[in-house]
């Protein structure tokens, strides 16, 4: 099957039995048993659930994994994932990440449980040599990544990595497998924050974790469990009615985030523009080998810091001010103050994340409309 094919029928088909198109919301907490320990395969939701099972046998579909785990959220996603390791472990992550999952490395770090180590993903020297110095427990890698839209060789990264019998994970939120396939490139883990572009309405909060390998699908499963950081039917019911759109959806939003990154990169009050589309973009040549398009998140910088961040944001029309991505309604923050306050001052503007950051979710209104709403906002700069 072709990917919008794979989007509806992937992992999916009628309810066995009803004959809905659509699978039903199982609005239950536990399952009648024919007799003690007897079970149709379901006993209690918080252990499984049919509208859930639906939504994991798709999102392994879409990514070509062996199988797929829901949580409640992305960062649930993130801490049960965690768990799998043993205390003292070391993590070594990508410089460039979600503010959140900042958080909890660090929480992770001041509790004894793990020791993560931050690099610049970018560079595979960097890496090869992080490897060398002693075990690890994962690589863990954003890309594109949050908020610069910086790249990882994803290839060549997960074959470093398995030279030292590592895993690799990569969070593929940002491009979501319509644009790309990590697993495909030689990553063991993909995860997603199915609240952004796999939901794609804002209307629902989702995490998931496909794998390459069975046992590691069986382990989540069961930390899934017995942890209990689960997605209820009704939010599972979101997700999937939003992967049924998704590569509409992705064509949309990545156009829309091309015109508007061309129109970035040319104005005066412009600092710089990330988005791998621009040829510009020093990870451009990457961007077309291992992605299939790039994606609907620009970031830039406003020469003018935080003041003039703030006067953009508050001049635009369409973007919304607002935290999260992946909606069909475009969205606009500053990293600094929203999304990557958790991080340090200090330790941001290290990672070239500056105050007059701005992150546009771009959405799929109008091209022309967004076009016009951003070059009317640059004019009051």
């Amino acid at each position: 099957m072709r990917f919008d094919t794979r989007a509806i029928h992937g992992g999916q088909g009628p309810d066995p039995l009803t004959g809905a198109v659509n699978v039903p919301v199982y609005q239950t907490s536990t399952y009648a048993q024919t007799a003690p320990g007897e079970t149709k395969g379901y006993d209690y939701s918080r252990t499984a659930n049919p509208t859930r099972s639906m939504l994991e046998r798709a999102l392994a579909e879409l990514e070509g994994g062996k199988g797929a785990v829901a949580f409640g959220s992305g960062m649930g996603a993130l801490t049960t994932l965690l768990w799998t390791l043993p205390a003292g472990t070391r993590v070594l992550a990508g410089e460039d990440l979600y503010g959140g999952t900042y958080r909890i490395l660090e929480h992770a770090r001041t509790q004894g449980m793990l020791r993560p180590e931050y690099l610049d993903m970018r560079d595979l020297g960097a890496v090869r040599q992080a490897l060398g110095r002693g075990p690890a427990g994962l690589v863990y890698v954003e890309t594109p990544s949050n908020p610069l839209l910086d790249l990882v060789d994803i290839r060549a990264v997960a074959e470093l990595a398995r030279e030292r019998g590592v895993p690799l994970v990569v969070d593929n939120t940002f491009a979501s497998p319509y644009f790309q396939r990590p697993l495909e490139l030689g990553a063991q883990i993909v995860l997603h924050s199915t609240t952004k572009y796999l939901g794609g309405h804002s209307d629902v909060v989702g995490g998931a974790l496909v794998a390459a390998d069975p046992k590691t699908v069986e382990r989540l499963h069961w930390l899934q469990n017995a942890a209990g950081a689960v997605p209820g039917p009704w939010d599972c019911f979101l997700v999937l009615r939003g992967i049924h759109t998704l590569g509409v959806r992705m064509r949309a939003h990545a156009a829309n985030a091309q015109r508007i990154a061309e129109l970035l990169e040319g104005h005066p009050q412009v600092a710089s523009v990330h988005y791998p589309g621009l040829s510009s973009h020093p990870q451009h040549a990457l961007a077309r080998r291992q992605m299939h398009g790039f994606g609907g998140m620009v970031s830039v910088e406003l020469r003018g810091g935080l003041p003039a961040a703030r006067k953009f944001l508050g001049a635009l029309q369409y973007f919304y001010i607002g935290e999260s991505l992946g909606g069909v309604e475009s969205l606009a923050e500053v990293p600094a103050l929203m999304t990557h306050q958790s991080i340090p001052p200090e330790e941001r503007r290290r990672r070239g994340l500056g105050d007059g950051l701005v992150r546009l979710s771009v959405g799929i209104e109008d091209g022309d409309d967004l076009v016009e709403d951003v070059r009317e906002a640059l004019g009051t700069l």
